[in-house]
């Protein structure tokens, strides 16, 4: 079954913004959903993934950082947060390896930074989401929908794309 849908791209411009984009979507997030994160470094996927952690475990918000040396950051919340960087994996022989392949069917939400490198074994339904440099702060971020909950997804961040951008406010964050 086929679920075409068109790229939506939204532009950021700051940090914040991109953080509040990544909340927009975590709030949309549910287990199972895999979402993949491709860009240069420095180009706002830990801020994104700060705002889907801040909706789906806020406990963990403040600890996100990117997990280049460990492969894997884990995020307790309902439903956990597994974010992967794939960059130091050799392929996806050391995703099936190291058991990512497994996770990736579970009830979490996956966030995979470098997903390039394990592709084998990405599972055909996901979101997949690009970020560009387009000035010093502002950030270019596409989403593609691979499957149908990754076209469902996509359909609802377009409905509310025009306000995901604004940062949270104090008493919001507090709330979390």
């Amino acid at each position: 079954m086929s679920c075409p849908t068109t790229p939506l791209v939204v532009v950021t411009d700051s940090p914040e913004q991109t953080e509040a984009v990544g909340n927009s979507l975590g709030k949309l997030l549910e287990p199972g959903d895999v979402v993949t994160l491709s860009g240069e470094l420095g180009g706002g996927k830990t801020c994104f993934v700060r705002g889907v952690v801040a909706t789906l475990a806020p406990a963990g918000k403040e600890l996100v950082a990117s997990p280049t040396f460990a492969i894997l950051n884990e995020y307790p919340g309902q439903p956990p947060v597994l974010h992967y960087d794939c960059y130091r994996l050799r392929g996806s022989d050391d995703a099936v390896e190291s058991g990512i392949e497994e996770q990736l069917c579970g009830d979490t939400v996956c966030l995979i930074e470098w997903p390039e490198r394990i592709a084998a074994v990405l599972p055909d339904d996901r979101l997949e989401v690009l970020f560009e440099y387009a000035g010093d702060t502002r950030r270019c971020i596409t989403f593609l929908s691979h499957g149908c909950r990754g076209a469902k997804l996509l359909a609802q961040l377009a409905a509310i794309a025009d306000s995901c951008k604004k940062p949270l406010s104090e008493e919001q964050r507090s709330a979390m």
